[in-house]
């Protein structure tokens, strides 16, 4: 795989050459910018998947609920449908995407979410409802400069920063990493618990950030109860084998979490956003039907859940957050600060 992804070098210096003339007609204003009257938040990265925008987008969620009309608008990757949706009790998998109906079952009683790949006009359809949004949470839209967010957030997971990576199909990275200039804030994303100072410190010296921007350290959460049919303690299941089902981008710190748990398991492991077919459905309870343990269950992830829950039984997930090391105050206030300043 690396001696292919050699091989495609000169493609990535094609790759680099269009992303990069594409971003200085935005920002020269060749390329028209839409901005909007109210704060428009976006949550993205410059590598492709896994740096958990999920869990970064809940916080911000969680942080501003209470406050203001949270919506969040994505682009509902791998949906059979097209245009505008407004995610709803009846939505579907299939209809919106899998992240999108996660934020909808977990706070669809408190935000509206919707889907639009072009997000200007998802951002326009919003505006337009009787009960418009106060402020507007996009999901994985840094390349999308068509629309002009308020405010930038760029993920980078800690051992797989931007820095080290190159450009597509060479390596993982969508744009350049000049790009990440546009960022207000940079998280180094699922980072060890107990990062020492050290190691911030020569992140900090590797990420160089350029004047104005703000670094935060943040790490992934595991609940200790699984959700599911009912809730289930995950101390019961040390010692006890299950099969685990992930379709996400790095599942690695899942297993590793679970194994420094005590929890054995076999695991089955499908492309990020598998759309899980009657064959793969087979193949999963298979697998399960054969483990001995009186106590097994199918695991999976969140983000996976919502595709499989409709499909197999006794299925259940662990709860996640994404926490911050240290900082939290501080991000916390640049984010209601920014939103203060459209309504002062």
């Amino acid at each position: 795989m690396k001696v292919i992804r050699f091989l495609l070098f000169p493609f990535a210096l094609i790759y680099d050459l269009v992303t990069t003339v594409r971003n200085r007609l935005f920002d020269y204003g060749i390329f028209k910018q839409y901005g909007f009257q109210i704060p428009v938040i976006a949550v993205g990265n410059l590598s492709v998947g896994g740096t958990g925008k999920t869990p970064q987008i809940e916080y911000i969620i969680r942080l501003l609920k209470n406050k203001y009309k949270v919506a969040t608008l994505s682009r509902g990757y791998k949906r059979k449908t097209k245009g505008y949706q407004e995610v709803t009790s009846s939505s579907l998998v299939t209809d919106v995407g899998d992240e999108p109906l996660q934020f909808y079952k977990k706070y669809g009683k408190e935000i509206k979410v919707s889907v639009d790949a072009d997000r200007v006009n998802g951002v326009k359809k919003l505006l337009s409802e009787t009960i418009k949004p106060s402020v507007v949470l996009l999901d994985d839209a840094f390349q999308h400069r068509k629309i002009k967010a308020s405010f930038y957030i760029v993920l980078t997971k800690y051992d797989d920063l931007y820095v080290n990576d190159f450009l597509l199909p060479t390596g993982n990275l969508r744009e350049s990493k000049r790009g990440v200039k546009r960022a207000d804030v940079i998280i180094v994303t699922k980072c060890p618990e107990d990062l020492s100072s050290i190691e911030k410190k020569n992140l900090r010296k590797e990420i160089n950030l350029v004047k104005g921007q703000r670094l935060f350290f943040s790490y992934i959460k595991y609940h200790d109860v699984l959700e599911g049919q009912e809730a289930l303690g995950l101390e019961t299941l040390i010692g006890e084998e299950i099969l685990v089902v992930t379709g996400i981008a790095s599942p690695k710190p899942f297993l590793q979490f679970l194994k420094e748990k005590g929890i054995l398991y076999q695991h089955l492991s499908f492309s990020d956003h598998h759309h899980f077919s009657e064959e793969d459905i087979q193949r999963i309870v298979s697998v399960y039907e054969k483990i001995t343990s009186s106590k097994k269950i199918i695991l999976t992830t969140e983000k996976d859940y919502v595709r499989l829950e409709q499909k197999i039984t006794n299925l259940y997930y662990l709860p996640i957050q994404s926490a911050f090391l240290e900082g939290s105050k501080e991000f916390d206030s640049l984010i209601n600060e920014h939103i203060a300043y459209f309504y002062e």
